[in-house]
């Protein structure tokens, strides 16, 4: 259960996800996927949920949705 819990920075995340930091900042950017925390450094971090949506993202968008539609895919998921 700690695990699950557990918050991991931005290249440990990524890492993680299987994806490159830069990725994981550009979907931060583009509003796809949200830090579970921002520290009072700045340190951006994330959880397990966090890091599962960042796969997700990535399965999507391998599979040949364009990053732009699975955002809007995840905002019409908001309002519904």
């Amino acid at each position: 259960m700690e695990q699950k819990n557990k918050l991991m920075p931005i290249g440990q995340a990524a890492k993680k996800a299987g994806i490159s930091r830069q990725s994981l900042q550009y979907y931060i950017m583009v509003g796809l996927v949200e830090p579970t925390k921002i520290t009072s450094t700045a340190r951006r971090m994330f959880d397990e949920n966090s890091i599962e949506r960042i796969k997700l993202v990535k399965k999507l968008n391998k599979s040949g949705y364009p990053l732009r539609a699975i955002r809007e895919l995840f905002l019409q998921g908001r309002a519904g």
